[in-house]
């Protein structure tokens, strides 16, 4: 009997039966996902184009919805209400979300890391609308914790916490503390990829923690920030249950078109006009692959480090 190849000595070839169940697991999952993705995702988008290109009738209209929609009154407001949403989300998102991550990685060695990301994670446990309801007891001056605070800025009532010129910085706040929690996490997890000795490298040649975050860390952040960013703005688009709960609560006050997504809520529920719902949503939709495809190609989310 032939001796083994030297170097085989002592390791194992996994059986084909075992190899083949992991296989089979792994397939198991993605098809778990594809048809989730499937289900929720392709079909109700390909409804939406399908709707979006055709009248009532299901015959092809063309551009006429999107016409439609364009000329509305509501249109132009509701878009210029997004886009600034968009821009104190977006920098706010990525300016305090990269800092907390940043000072939630240099207290790690003090041990109190664990209780902040607990903290940080815990209003993104709340649903959007629950989310929401606490947010108007704390704006609400007769109610609020913090009505003190209200007040010495001036606010003495709820309808004047809510002025529309109030709302990008509102809906900001709101958005922030449900959903930055997660993301500061996120941050913190990317931060420990990064080397010790690279960071043990910098602090020997004399840099500080500013100068170790502003030229190792945050570029080394780089492609998780563009990830954010894209999945923060493909969210922001879609701007719907802040402005609508506090429409209700405010009788109006707030508006009900106040985002796209109010917008094409109203025109399918309010003016039975399915389709020209349907092109405002495939509107969203391109604006947020056209946006996500010029972040990517322009950071070099997919080139190898």
């Amino acid at each position: 009997m032939s001796a083994p190849p030297p170097g085989t000595v002592g390791v194992r070839t996994p059986p084909a039966r075992r190899v083949l169940r992991s296989v089979r697991a792994g397939h198991g999952f993605v098809a778990a996902y594809l048809v989730l993705l499937v289900a929720f995702g392709v079909v109700p988008t390909c409804y939406a184009v399908y709707f979006a290109f055709t009248d009532g009738g299901g015959t092809f209209a063309g551009l006429s919805n999107f016409a439609t929609a364009a000329r509305d009154f509501r249109f132009l407001s509701a878009v210029e209400h997004v886009a600034l949403y968009l821009v104190f989300w977006l920098a706010a998102l990525v300016v305090f979300v990269v800092a907390l991550a940043l000072l939630l990685h240099r207290l790690a060695a003090q041990g109190v890391s664990r209780a902040l990301r607990f903290l940080y994670y815990v209003p993104g446990a709340l649903a959007g609308a629950a989310s929401v309801m606490v947010w108007l007891f704390v704006l609400d001056p007769a109610v609020s914790p913090i009505a003190v605070l209200l007040r010495a800025l001036g606010f003495d009532t709820f309808s004047q916490v809510i002025a529309p010129s109030h709302l990008p910085v509102l809906f900001t706040l709101i958005a922030f503390w449900t959903g930055a929690g997660g993301w500061i996490v996120v941050m913190y997890g990317a931060l420990n990829t990064i080397s010790p000795d690279i960071l043990e490298a910098a602090r020997i040649d004399g840099a500080g923690p500013w100068q170790t975050a502003r030229r190792i860390q945050i570029p080394l952040l780089r492609k998780w920030i563009v990830y954010m960013v894209i999945l923060a703005f493909a969210g922001g688009t879609q701007l719907f249950v802040e402005p609508q709960l506090l429409s209700q609560a405010s009788v109006g006050v707030a508006g009900r078109d106040y985002s796209l997504n109010q917008l094409s809520y109203d025109f399918a529920f309010q003016n039975n006009d399915v389709n020209t719902a349907a092109a405002i949503s495939v509107e969203l939709l391109v604006v947020g692959i056209v946006v996500a495809g010029v972040f990517v190609a322009r950071s070099g989310f997919f080139d190898a480090d």
